[in-house]
């Protein structure tokens, strides 16, 4: 769900500033200002979550994510011939209307475009109806909330807006076009008993308790009730009068204090002061209402250890007109209100600087290629899937190769594209076999040719025969026992990366990422393709789907950038012909992130600052990362890693950006 100031992409950061000060002790997880409870989702396997937020469109999301952890069977229903809803609701030939509220109010039929004449019936049947089935008792609460839910995190995806609902769209955007669709939500059940509260939460910290508290307030004058009153009108269903182009309800009395520069401080100090938790992690930003430094003050006056600050340069925006106002900083302080004494990774220094001193546990979070490809971004990933869309129906991986980025990823359908058919070959084959069937297979090649660490003339053997007649187990086979596993072929499409001697061979984490990785393809719906990427088929793609791209990187020297190698090589032609496609993804409002750098071991990735410098829906994203293990690089210079995308990955707006 597109939602402003949303902290997907900022989990990673909290759990580990998180991870360096709790004892294992901690139960209740507080999560203050819930939004889209995407934190308190986060954290929900791990404790006793209680969420709140003032708006109803949130706390209704509470009710049916956190504080629910039932499955819900619609026994009540099934009695009446609907054993399943949202198979109902989306079924158009249901639809009866007693009610065209959300019509008249949203669509052309009241001269309005939020949503299409359509979608806002279909808003008006869906939603009076699970009201008409809760006052018959044809629902328990739980389900209710559950379908409400529902209903409103579809609706983004429908709506003719730049990501608030401050206004709508006077042209429709392609994705306003598509049909309203409700899906199921996720619920992870915790075994505990999760609460959400719909309060003014300087109230609700003078009454409750916990462990953890994530504080998350609003930080500039965008009044959430405001930007975002039709969801909350839609949630609420009590059908208020509407006025204005806008079609708003009445809202003041949700207007936060955080949004008001005159408020705001005094708000921050009353609730920190009433606060009652043994760990507070609290996010701001370096453009908010309160400047950092009076922000620092309160919590000091009232914390019990100093407060330590984390700043994250999160969004940055590269455009004609250069600003020194152009970095935006999270900052993230943690600091507590109880008298127990607080464990500190860093007693001294109480500013640091993420992610240079984030290290998550890549292999608990995410699964890794059993393939070694040069360029593969497994070790970026923490820091770049948290940066994709919250939702994705069709997602391509335009350069696939090693597809560390794909397999992580959640979305509906799959494509993995790469012209090197031959790795594709590969993945089709593990798509075919069980992880028991491919590790039987694998140690049955390995016994047939006496493949061993040392055994050169052995692997020599193999690597005739495979050439002679290739196949994608002896290439797999083949890669296990050669030189830092890599794929390497000649111009000839021969395979000719040597012997790994003493180094190399089919090791149990080789098996374990090769089982991890096949168990979770099969679990998806993923197509493996093998075209150049401007021939790949973008037709039918829509506002929904996502692409990313891993291209070779032109200032590089990765040995898929050294010499053909029996494919085509990676030079300025193909990298416009990429920004051309880039610009085509843009005019159809299809979102991408693009992998490259922009300086490398002192050279200069012109073309791409260029288009950067002149394409003002471009936000560039800063990564931690360097080269220095890489074999075919020095040690002693930095690249600038970047995720380049045309969309704001923060709330995921597109429209804003042209």
């Amino acid at each position: 769900m597109r939602y402003i100031g949303s902290k997907r992409a900022l989990l990673k950061n909290i759990d580990s500033i998180l991870s360096y000060h709790i004892d294992g002790s901690e139960q209740t997880f507080l999560d203050l200002f819930a939004g889209t409870n995407v934190v308190g989702r986060y954290f929900k396997s791990r404790y006793k979550i209680i969420s709140n937020d003032l708006l109803y469109f949130s706390y209704i999301n509470a009710k049916a994510t956190i504080e629910n952890n039932n499955e819900l069977r619609f026994e009540r229903l099934k009695k009446i011939g609907i054993p399943n809803p949202f198979k109902y609701f989306n079924d158009d030939k249901n639809i009866t209307l007693d009610s065209h509220y959300y019509e008249k109010s949203y669509s052309p039929t009241g001269q309005k475009m939020y949503f299409t004449k359509e979608n806002a019936r279909r808003i008006d049947f869906i939603r009076d109806t699970i009201d008409d089935w809760k006052n018959n008792n044809l629902l328990t609460e739980s389900e209710y909330y559950y379908l409400v839910s529902s209903l409103i995190e579809a609706i983004p995806f429908v709506s003719n807006i730049t990501g608030t609902y401050g206004a709508y769209l006077k042209k429709w955007d392609n994705r306003a076009l598509n049909k309203l669709h409700i899906e199921p939500l996720d619920v992870i059940n915790n075994d505990k008993s999760n609460k959400a509260y719909n309060l003014d939460s300087n109230q609700l910290v003078k009454d409750i308790k916990a462990d953890i508290t994530y504080i998350d307030t609003p930080y500039n004058n965008r009044q959430y009730a405001s930007n975002y009153h039709v969801l909350e009108n839609i949630a609420r269903n009590n059908k208020p009068e509407l006025k204005g182009k806008t079609s708003i309800f009445a809202w003041k009395t949700l207007r936060s204090d955080y949004s008001m520069k005159r408020r705001a401080l005094n708000a921050m100090e009353d609730l920190i002061k009433n606060l009652n938790s043994r760990h507070v992690i609290l996010s701001y930003s370096n453009e908010g209402i309160i400047p950092e430094s009076e922000l620092i003050d309160i919590i000091n006056k009232y914390s019990t250890v100093k407060a330590e600050v984390h700043h994250i340069t999160y969004r940055k925006y590269e455009s004609k007109i250069k600003s020194k106002g152009n970095e935006l900083n999270e900052i993230l302080i943690y600091f507590s209100k109880s008298s127990q004494v607080v464990k500190t990774h860093n007693p001294v220094a109480k500013k640091h600087s993420y992610p240079k001193t984030w290290k998550p546990r890549l292999k608990d979070t995410y699964i890794k290629s059993p393939l070694n490809y040069i360029g593969g971004k497994y070790k970026l990933l923490p820091q770049i899937i948290p940066l994709f869309p919250d939702r994705i129906n069709t997602f391509v991986d335009l350069f696939s190769g090693g597809a560390n980025v794909g397999i992580n990823v959640k979305a509906n359908k799959y494509y993995f594209n790469d012209m090197n058919y031959r790795i594709n070959e590969l993945f089709r084959f593990f798509n075919k076999h069980t992880s028991n069937e491919l590790v039987t297979m694998i140690n049955k090649r390995i016994n047939e040719y006496g493949l061993s660490k040392t055994n050169k003339n052995a692997y020599l053997k193999l690597r005739r025969d495979y050439n002679k007649q290739p196949n994608p187990l002896d290439l797999y086979v083949l890669v296990s026992y050669s030189y830092n596993y890599q794929f390497r072929f000649n111009n000839s499409m021969e395979f000719n990366n040597p012997f790994g001697k003493n180094r190399s061979s089919f090791s149990k984490n080789m098996e374990e990422h090769l089982r991890m990785f096949v168990d979770k393809l099969h679990t998806i719906n993923a197509k493996f393709t093998d075209k150049m990427f401007d021939k790949f088929d973008i037709s039918g793609l829509s506002s929904l789907d996502f692409v990313y791209m891993d291209p070779p990187y032109l200032i590089t020297t990765g040995n898929y950038n050294d010499g053909n190698r029996g494919f085509i090589n990676w030079g300025k032609e193909q990298e416009k012909a990429m920004y051309q496609l880039m610009d085509n993804l843009s005019e159809r409002h299809i979102k991408f992130a693009l992998s490259n750098v922009l300086d490398h071991k002192g050279r200069s990735n012109d073309l791409l600052k260029k288009y950067v410098k002149t394409h003002n829906n471009i936000v560039v994203n800063h990564l931690n990362y360097t080269y220095r293990n890489s074999s075919y690089n020095t040690a002693n210079k930095e690249s600038d890693e970047v995720l380049i995308t045309n969309y704001d990955p923060h709330d995921y707006r597109i429209d804003t950006l042209f």
